[in-house]
């Protein structure tokens, strides 16, 4: 009886576990000011980031990776 008791309060902890992991989804709205300031950007420039992405993905011959596409020849 007692091994049954343990694999019982072991699912239980497993699943409290679980359920209070989701308790704290997305950011609140006081914390929105930090995040939007210019040095918590991941670039600097988004216009940077196309021109870098449309070389790289025009040298390598694959389709891009976000918001076009095209082949090798550099003419997306």
């Amino acid at each position: 009886m007692l091994p049954v008791f343990r694999i019982r309060a072991a699912a239980a902890a497993v699943a409290a576990l679980c359920l209070a992991g989701c308790a704290n989804l997305g950011v609140q709205p006081w914390e929105r000011d930090r995040l939007a300031k210019p040095s918590m950007q991941l670039s600097v420039s988004p216009l940077i980031d196309a021109i870098d992405d449309h070389i790289y993905f025009s040298k390598e011959a694959a389709t891009g990776g976000r918001s076009f596409g095209g082949g090798g020849c550099g003419c997306n």
